[in-house]
């Protein structure tokens, strides 16, 4: 939100009030307190009619410290807050009159009393900056009061805001603020952090989270899940500004010497990415939105991947599982489908796969289960008191769940428990984002507020539900909607995007951008979900899909299956799906990692390489964790542009050896694309291409990709996480040595090596 009006002029609508002084400071139990006045105070009178704000600096984490900044300190939104898991290092602190500073493990925090301001700082430089003007309090829309009666004597109308802004350097890229389609680095938007189900061609976002990392080895979580606006080198160009509603503004700077440290230690704070079962990384197919299927259909789907030799793990049935105009009763169409449990049972038993269903928070009238919601009260009511809040969007008459209740939570988890006892093991979370704020909920929380949380709420809810029932390392969704801390809780995917090239270059943004908020796991729909999309589209999408970490076939009003496009894309299909289960020791470790560190598996090319400029604005390939980078095709032509950073990099299927730093230019088939290894890498390939869940270390082949004498290793994990077998190598000369075994490094060749 903006608040000027260029750089010399406030907006009329702003009435200001920055903190310009720190009056006064106090040190205790670790946190430095500064009283700060609107107007500098060097005389006794002028401390009278000076309003102030607080701000606190604490250490809420190592390497991260922590603002809190107030106008009216009895001030209480209601507002949600997600649960955080800080552990404060011990705090140095030291006050002047002329400077207070606190240190916290390597960051220090340097506050500026006379000229007021304060730095952030780390690795003996300033990380960032807070100066004149840039924080303070906003009556925005103010109107005129006075103490004399009139119609509105008695309150001053307008709306509080808080705000503050941190400096840019020159060459500064601001990267996240959630799964966004727009441009990847944020520099010039304006980004409001308001979950909207608005498609992946537009500014705004099913899944805001209010955190961001630049490439100056800083990151910043602005702590509220109420609607935060930014200004990212929009308003003034050589800021990052933030605002929120209300009396309070909560804020954490992040110091990390790489982009992968930075995203640790959020992720330490708002929640570590579960790990997913290794079955959830094969092929989900789904029957696809609007489409007409029953049994003998969806048969048919899987049949025919088989036919087609196409390794299938997910079958998934979309909405029309339920009659039409009755969802989410959470109760199968009887007509279609008339024996639930023998269907899927044959499905689980007979064909091996696992069982999706889609589901949301929404309830219509004219329902059972409706009904029964509503006599228990489980829905959100209305802000006015006259029963609950009912729209006709999606469903007639939906009453929408109240998760803040806790029988209500129970009442909606047992429906689904149903479900998994008929075979269902995961479940498609759709929606979460139309959530109204005209409405109460059961604890009493802001609306606002609860508006972004709201699709943590019910993610988490259904999650654990997964976690009690089918355990730990079992729990999967495929969920839309998140807010920060909703990486606890994956898969997600990116939502409606539409059946052509550039809507495919836009969920790769997205996903990106995902990556950079804190997001291990993702997803997208191959082909694209809205229309369909011609042969050559869906067979390049394919590619991309196969090498992202959740792969996922699904449609609006066609068939995703590869038939349907032409007898080429079910081989291309099956060629790609069968590499990535060959994978899958690499994968999975990946994922492991994933979830112990929250360094994602799909990675921006400048969190990799901050050090290359040349990366900074790449957001058309990417790194498939630590070793792959990948380079989609996005032209029907099958030409691609691509760089890759110094070093040595090999085609993973060609086994061509390029030199990095440059650029190429090449063009490739249906069955390839640009997926190159990086030097100095253990690749394990696996012995089973049929399956992503498996003995990764039985028969595993080792690929060698060590130009150079040096070490490496990788780690083989089970299907479970735990590490199975670490695997070292030495190169010396043409001989590399792995334990008491021996394989030769040829020229030209890559060198393996099969357990």
């Amino acid at each position: 939100m903006k608040f000027t009006e260029g750089y010399w002029l406030r907006s009329e609508d702003a009435n200001e009030m920055y903190a310009m002084q720190a009056y006064a400071v106090e040190a205790e139990d670790g946190c430095m307190r500064l009283i700060c006045p609107s107007r500098p105070i060097y005389a006794r009178g002028a401390s009278v009619d000076v309003p102030t704000l607080t701000i606190e600096f604490r250490s809420v984490n190592e390497n991260t410290i922590g603002v809190h900044c107030r106008h009216f300190e009895g001030f209480d939104g209601k507002e949600p807050q997600l649960e955080k898991n800080f552990s404060p290092c011990p705090a140095d602190i030291k006050v002047t009159d002329k400077e207070a500073v606190m240190t916290a493990g390597k960051m220090t925090v340097r506050v500026d009393r006379e000229n007021f301001g304060f730095t952030f700082e780390a690795g003996g430089k300033v990380l960032t900056s807070c100066g004149f003007r840039n924080i303070g309090y906003m009556k925005y829309g103010r109107k005129k009061s006075t103490m004399f009666p009139k119609e509105n004597y008695l309150l001053a109308d307008y709306k509080p805001y808080m705000v503050a802004e941190l400096s840019l350097g020159v060459g500064e890229c601001v990267y996240g603020l959630g799964e966004r389609f727009s441009a990847f680095v944020k520099n010039g938007q304006s980004i409001d952090i308001w979950n909207e189900d608005g498609g992946t061609s537009s500014q705004i976002s099913y899944k805001n989270v209010p955190f961001y990392m630049t490439n100056r080895n800083y990151g910043v979580y602005v702590d509220h899940t109420s609607s935060v606006s930014f200004e990212v080198a929009s308003e003034k160009v050589s800021y990052t500004g933030f605002s929120v509603p209300g009396e309070e503004l909560r804020f954490q700077v992040i110091y990390g010497e790489t982009p992968a440290e930075i995203l640790s230690s959020y992720t330490s704070v708002t929640g570590r990415p579960a790990l997913p079962p290794a079955w959830s990384f094969g092929l989900w197919l789904s029957t696809s939105f609007t489409t007409n299927y029953d049994e003998e259909t969806t048969s048919g789907f899987i049949d025919g991947m088989a036919e087609r030799d196409i390794p299938l793990s997910v079958f998934h049935f979309d909405c029309f599982w339920m009659k039409a105009l009755r969802w989410c009763e959470m109760e199968w169409d009887n007509e279609t489908f008339p024996d639930v449990r023998g269907m899927l049972k044959r499905y689980k038993e007979e064909k091996g796969l696992k069982i999706c269903v889609w589901i949301n928070p929404y309830i219509a009238q004219g329902t059972k289960f409706f009904r029964e919601g509503l006599e228990k009260g489980y829905y959100l009511m209305r802000a006015d008191g006259k029963g609950i809040k009912q729209m006709d969007h999606w469903q007639p008459g939906i009453g929408i769940i109240d998760f803040t209740n806790p029988a209500a939570a129970k009442w909606y988890t047992d429906k689904l428990k149903t479900l998994l006892d008929m075979g269902v093991d995961c479940f498609k979370t759709d929606f979460g984002e139309r959530i109204p704020i005209d409405v109460q909920y059961h604890n009493g929380a802001d609306p606002v507020g609860m508006h972004n949380y709201y699709a943590h709420i019910y993610n988490e809810c259904v999650f654990n539900l997964l976690k009690q029932i089918k355990g730990e390392g079992e729990a999967v969704l495929f969920a839309r909607s998140a807010h920060a801390g909703g990486q606890m809780f994956p898969v997600h995917w990116g939502g409606d995007n539409s059946a052509n090239f550039p809507s495919m270059a836009e969920s790769l943004r997205g996903g990106l951008s995902f990556a950079m908020s804190g997001f291990s796991f993702w997803s997208h729909d191959i082909g694209g979900f809205e229309m369909t999309a011609t042969a050559d589209v869906y067979k390049r999408w394919i590619g991309f899909g196969a090498f992202s970490t959740h792969t996922r076939l699904h449609g609006s009003t066609s068939y995703r299956v590869p038939w349907a496009y032409d007898d080429e894309a079910s081989k291309v299909l099956a060629a790609f799906i069968k590499l990535k289960c060959r994978l899958m020791p690499y994968l999975f470790a990946m994922a492991v990692k994933a979830h112990k560190t929250g360094i994602p598996v799909m990675r921006p090319m400048a969190f990799e390489f901050g050090c290359d400029p040349a990366t900074d604005y790449l957001d058309r390939q990417y790194m498939f964790g630590d070793s792959l980078l990948v380079a989609p095709v996005f032209d029907e032509s099958g030409e691609v542009n691509y760089y890759l950073p110094f070093g040595k990099w090999t085609h993973l299927l060609s086994g061509e050896v390029r030199e990095g730093g440059r650029w190429y230019t090449e063009k490739y088939d249906y069955f390839s694309m640009p997926i190159f290894v990086r030097d100095g890498t253990i690749l394990p390939m696996g012995a089973v291409d049929n399956r992503p869940d498996y003995d990764y270390a039985n028969g595993v082949t080792l690929r060698f990709y060590m130009s150079a004498d040096g070490e490496a290793s990788c780690i083989i994990p089970d299907v479970n996480g735990n590490d199975k077998l670490t695997i070292k190598a030495i190169r010396s000369g043409n001989t590399i040595t792995v334990g008491d075994k021996t394989v030769t490094a040829e020229d030209g060749k890559v060198a393996e090596l099969k357990l």
